[in-house]
């Protein structure tokens, strides 16, 4: 892959949909993975799980699944976590970047659900994972833009069709992702000419530094919160 045009080659775009907020603890209820890009098909794998837990009525609201539903239609969840894995697993092993918008929820908890089924994490299966962010680069190379920073605003703000009744879907909101991607690296100086290994060190750093000046906008505040500072994957305790 040309370093100069990484968003011109494949990108593995994922999503997922859960129980809930948590991704130490929440399950998955739907999952994509779309491969996109260097001018060949796409290629999309989307699963439902059951996630072998109530799925809470403000998540169903959310991604529209059911409890009900999960069990009549959903397949056990470690089959499924273990699908997810080993989809990414094999793109990784390609040398292609995983793109999730907000990476360190879905990519957490995609390594607590494969710890959690005794199923090797994508950390530990001997490939570099490089991330592609578009909430960590939005927010540095736009800093100071007024707004939300959720997927739907962010794609209004990149002109990238996300419309209200697709986003929270795995999948509408995979694709989605791998867009906003690519129009910022069109976009930005500074995302051209820089390698993959180079760019998830950048994301590293950047994500730190977010997480400290909101830190320290929550102390102005007179709040003393403390903010995630891993990226993209939260190490497991």
């Amino acid at each position: 892959m040309n370093s100069e045009n990484w968003h011109h080659g494949r990108l593995a775009a994922f999503d997922i949909e859960s129980t809930g907020v948590d991704p130490q603890t929440d399950r998955i209820v739907t999952a994509t993975v779309s491969v996109v890009g260097g001018k060949q098909p796409i290629d999309t794998v989307s699963w439902l799980a059951d996630p072998g837990i109530p799925i809470p009525e403000g998540a169903s609201r959310v991604h529209g699944i059911t409890t009900e539903r999960a069990q009549a239609e959903g397949r056990p969840a470690g089959e499924v976590v273990s699908e997810i894995v080993e989809k990414l697993a094999d793109e990784i092993a390609k040398g292609v970047p995983v793109v999730a918008f907000n990476a360190r929820y879905d990519l957490t908890m995609l390594d607590r659900e494969a710890r959690r089924h005794g199923i090797v994490p994508l950390t530990e299966r001997g490939s570099d994972l490089f991330v592609i962010d578009p909430l960590i680069m939005d927010k540095q190379l736009w800093k100071f833009r007024n707004g939300k920073r959720t997927l739907t605003a962010v794609c209004e703000v990149y002109n990238v069709k996300l419309s209200e009744d697709d986003a929270h879907a795995a999948d509408a909101d995979a694709i989605a992702a791998a867009r906003v991607a690519w129009r910022m690296g069109e976009q930005y100086d500074e995302l051209k000419g820089v390698g993959l290994k180079e760019l998830h060190a950048s994301q590293i750093l950047w994500a730190d530094e977010q997480a400290a000046s909101l830190e320290e906008y929550f102390r102005s505040q007179g709040k003393n919160e403390t903010i995630e500072r891993e990226w993209p994957i939260v190490s497991a305790g």
